[in-house]
């Protein structure tokens, strides 16, 4: 079997490696930071800790099909998944409040009624059988099998079924999920219920095409979960799994340059403490048969110009990517009983909003959406008398963050977290600038699933390069960003490598 070189430590990379590792080949993951993760880190004071990336794991079949390919120990041994319910609660921005179950239609639809009147529900529930309809059509090709050769279908076709809007003797279906707000739900709230799944994101709804329904369809559908000990845990464990598959990782040594030689790929310059194979002058050099990229593609183009393609033939480059910035805060008193884990507070100038984000100059709103995520946990507490938050803002990448920022952030909170002033000990802020240095993503952006339509803008790289023998994994290769996503681009890069470009995907 080959020798394969991973370049980062990310979930993508990892659950490459690890189902690279079970069929018989020698993998060694070349990490320039000291930790494993990516943008999974986690961070400690006090006898507090929290996520500083993802907090809520979707979709967790794909990692329960990892563990489940990989060893004997499914996952459920690994980590202890909690089933969060209510999924969330929102916070309008007319003070309407409304509490989600989990994965309960039924739920959902009665909760909808009572809080935002009768019909409120059923154009949900319509919203969603539509939004199922596009799940379906887009599943396999943007999320199980490699991307197709001829992916313009993929960004020419909108998988939704809109409704057609008829307005001036002219009928419409919607192109935009905006679009789907205006004309199918026509109420506020449920705008900024629908559009809160794209600015997590990082995306504009008003551009962002309908086939971003899958977004909300994806947690109304499978649910939402939280690892116990925070997602932190959930990287730990593939951490292991790939240790226990004698996986090598050397941590603190970059790759200064993939080489190429004869037209395929033939290992990697290192720097930092990779032990070489085979010697040259300067930098060592590692020997491999393959070479699994898990990072950002500008990161990847200064290691080998060029290299990444979408299919056959380039489609348009994506638009710049959002970031996030994450605000931990240590309060003193426990944490109060009937908490709801995650609560959204939308924000009260949706215009503003998205003028601010998405605009000519971009910047923090003065009104932002927020998340407050309040796990139940004592393993992040340093005792029962104590409760650690986080709030996250989508930022657009790259954005300065100051005082008057946080202070913005903490008062958004606060309309979630009665007493948040007189409650806070300290508080810490991760900023844009601190998921490029965890990443090596430009500006710190954060990449999105990828969707069909909308002229390919966000598909994302094939798995595949120009290279033989190159391949690429992680929220930045197909089919995108968010956990499910990454570990799904490491089956596709392992069924690649082991069984060759005739690869089809998982059946």
């Amino acid at each position: 079997m080959g020798r394969i070189a991973v370049i980062g430590a990310g979930m993508g990379a990892m659950a490459a490696a690890a189902r690279l590792a079970v069929a018989g080949h020698r993998v060694v993951v070349y990490e320039r930071t000291e930790t494993y993760g990516g943008a999974v880190r986690r961070f400690e004071r006090d006898g507090f800790a929290f996520d500083t990336g993802p907090g809520l794991l979707p979709l967790p079949a794909v990692y329960r099909d990892l563990f489940v390919k990989t060893g004997k120990q499914p996952l459920e041994e690994c980590v202890e998944l909690v089933q969060v319910d209510p999924s969330t609660d929102h916070v309008f921005a007319d003070g309407t409040r409304v509490s989600l179950p989990n994965a309960s239609r039924a739920g959902v639809l009665a909760a909808l009624d009572e809080a935002l009147g009768a019909d409120a529900g059923a154009r949900w529930g319509d919203f969603l059988v539509r939004a199922r309809e596009a799940w379906d059509r887009a599943r396999r090709p943007l999320l199980e099998e490699p991307l197709w050769p001829n992916w313009p279908v993929l960004a020419e076709r909108d998988p939704y079924p809109s409704v057609p809007h008829r307005k001036l003797l002219r009928t419409r279906r919607a192109g935009t999920l905006a679009e789907v707000a205006a004309w199918e739900l026509r109420d506020a709230r449920l705008t900024a219920l629908l559009e809160s799944h794209a600015l997590a994101y990082g995306l504009d709804p008003r551009v962002t095409p309908a086939s971003a329904a899958v977004l909300p369809y994806m947690e109304h559908a499978f649910g939402t979960w939280y690892v116990r000990g925070g997602i932190r845990e959930l990287a730990r464990a593939v951490y292991e799994r790939c240790v226990d598959r004698r996986v090598e990782f050397r941590f603190g040594t970059s790759v200064e340059r993939i080489v190429e030689k004869g037209g395929r790929v033939v290992g990697v310059e290192l720097s930092g403490g990779g032990s070489p194979s085979s010697g040259s002058e300067g930098d060592a050099f590692a020997e491999a048969d393959f070479v699994v990229a898990g990072v950002a593609p500008g990161v990847l183009d200064g290691l080998l110009p060029g290299v990444m393609v979408r299919g056959g033939d380039e489609v348009p480059p994506q638009p710049g990517a959002a970031s996030r910035l994450t605000v931990l805060l240590a309060l003193r008193g426990g944490r109060p009983a009937g908490v709801t884990h995650r609560t959204v507070v939308h924000t009260v100038d949706r215009a503003g909003e998205l003028d601010r984000l998405f605009g000519e100059r971009p910047g923090l709103p003065a009104s932002p959406t927020v998340v407050v995520s309040r796990p139940d946990d004592p393993a992040l507490v340093p005792d029962a008398e104590h409760e650690a938050v986080t709030v996250t803002v989508t930022v657009p990448s790259g954005a300065p963050v100051s005082e008057a920022d946080v202070e913005r952030v903490l008062g958004a909170a606060g309309r979630a977290l009665p007493g948040l002033r007189d409650r806070l000990l300290w508080h810490e802020v991760r900023t844009p600038a601190d998921i490029a240095e965890a990443t090596g993503a430009e500006g710190g952006a954060v990449p999105a699933p990828a969707l069909a339509a909308g002229d390919g803008r966000l598909l994302h790289p094939s798995n595949s390069t120009r290279v033989p023998g190159l391949f690429t994994a992680g929220g930045w290769a197909h089919p995108g960003g968010g956990l499910p996503h990454a570990g799904m681009s490491g089956a596709l890069v392992a069924g690649l490598i082991v069984e060759g470009p005739e690869f089809q995907g998982s059946q």
